[in-house]
């Protein structure tokens, strides 16, 4: 069978490198463009790129669907198949291309958590559960009918970055699944109860602001969910803090909402109802750090708050 694969980040690659040891024919890897990352601004492959040159795989990198010439260039491959990784709204004039159609692998139990950022938003939301779904693409997004899905629980101190290392993984075994079904001619499609779906939108950085004065499992689900990127923040001091990693510790907190104690050694934050130990965070300008050797480092006074702004 020939395949037309279609992604962008690491969450795509497991998928892709899955497919290859199959024995399937990848005809081209479509992906975007090389982009400018970090404090250098150095021009960066995407992670599906530098995995579809190191399998010696044909790579195609297009920065509108829309580009003159872009479906003919998939017409010609003449693809039994497309799979979609975590790639871009495709036009109809694209995913209808193949004979078999196009699937998409998505980072949820569809239809809950439908768009951009399906891993973070159950995480911020306290979801217990989560998983996969494989579904043939329609012009609407996210609401195809499902062919495959699968659960898996979310640990209580999971990050969004450990999750989605996980889904990836689970990902790629349905893909292969998925694959099979068509195949054989044995795939039995679900509709989507639409009357169920939710909302994962893009992460802006304004969606990544910690108020402390929300109960200690909300503001702890809430810096997991956003870990590692694009990071949780608060400010302190007037500089911008970045809280990667944090936990529970059931102790009633005696102090305003965003006050910062520090005993033995450790780093606690009052939340709206308990106080939550801080582990892994980064002062604007600094490098990462736990939170030991941030204590060591940093100037932290009793009346040290953790604020929504500068100020």
């Amino acid at each position: 069978m020939k395949i037309v694969f279609m992604g962008t980040p690491e969450f795509a690659v497991p998928s892709l490198r899955a497919l290859v040891r199959s024995g399937c024919e990848i005809a081209a890897v479509v992906t975007n463009p090389d982009e400018p990352k970090g404090r250098g601004l150095k021009v960066c492959p995407p992670a599906i790129k530098s995995a579809a040159e190191e399998l010696g795989l044909p790579v195609i990198q297009v920065a509108s669907l829309k580009e003159p010439g872009f479906a003919d260039s998939l017409r010609i491959l003449s693809p039994d198949l497309m799979v979609v990784v975590a790639f871009r709204i495709l036009p109809k004039e694209i995913f209808t291309i193949p004979r078999l159609g196009t699937f998409n692998l998505h980072a949820s139990l569809l239809p809950l958590y439908r768009g951009a950022a399906p891993i973070n938003w159950a995480i911020i939301n306290g979801e217990r559960e989560t998983g996969i779904t494989t579904f043939f693409l329609d012009e609407k997004v996210d609401t195809g009918r499902i062919i495959l899905q699968k659960k898996t629980d979310i640990g209580e101190n999971e990050t969004a970055g450990e999750l989605a290392g996980r889904l990836s993984a689970i990902g790629s075994d349905a893909v292969l699944e998925t694959l099979k079904m068509i195949e054989r001619g044995t795939v039995k499609v679900m509709e989507q109860d639409g009357t169920l779906a939710t909302k994962a939108p893009k992460i802006t950085k304004e969606d990544c602001l910690i108020d402390w004065s929300k109960p200690a499992q909300t503001v702890h689900n809430f810096i997991r969910g956003f870990s590692p990127e694009p990071a949780a923040f608060s400010f302190m001091n007037g500089r911008l803090l970045k809280v990667f990693r944090a936990k529970r510790t059931g102790e009633p907190n005696p102090d305003q909402p965003g006050s910062v104690t520090v005993a033995n050694g450790r780093l606690f934050a009052g939340c709206g109802d308990e106080r939550l130990e801080i582990l892994e965070l980064q002062l604007e300008g600094k490098k990462k750090l736990d939170a030991r050797e941030f204590i060591r480092g940093a100037r932290i006074e009793s009346d040290t708050k953790l604020s929504r702004s500068r100020d």
